[in-house]
């Protein structure tokens, strides 16, 4: 009996250790300024899962959409979001500000 519990304890112990060592979603930054994206073109790897940080330096909010992959968020002046996003197939993904579609625009571009 004792030796099945010794196993099983360290299944779990194992289990625990495995999950940690997945590893994170690279992180991408994107900024919002002038109501603008910057970089509006970002390469990411194509299957994998991305965390996007994007930083609203304007005073104003912006409304971050994208209708390719499924994504939207509000983000309040002077401040930041995470968006995670993926894993997508290689091609091309657009997303916009919706505020102000004139001027804020880009695409991520899974390779």
């Amino acid at each position: 009996m004792k030796k099945i519990i010794f196993v099983f304890m360290g299944l779990l112990v194992f289990t625990g250790f495995s999950s940690l060592a997945q590893a994170e979603p690279d992180i991408y930054e994107l900024t919002i300024k002038d109501h603008k994206f910057t970089p509006d073109e970002i390469r990411i790897p194509a299957g994998e899962k991305i965390k996007l940080v994007v930083h609203n330096q304007d005073a104003t909010p912006e409304e971050f959409e994208s209708d390719d992959f499924r994504r939207e968020k509000i983000i309040p002046g002077n401040s930041s979001a995470t968006i995670f996003v993926g894993p997508l197939k290689a091609g091309e993904y657009k997303f916009f500000g919706e505020f102000n579609l004139a001027t804020a625009n880009g695409v991520l571009i899974a390779e």
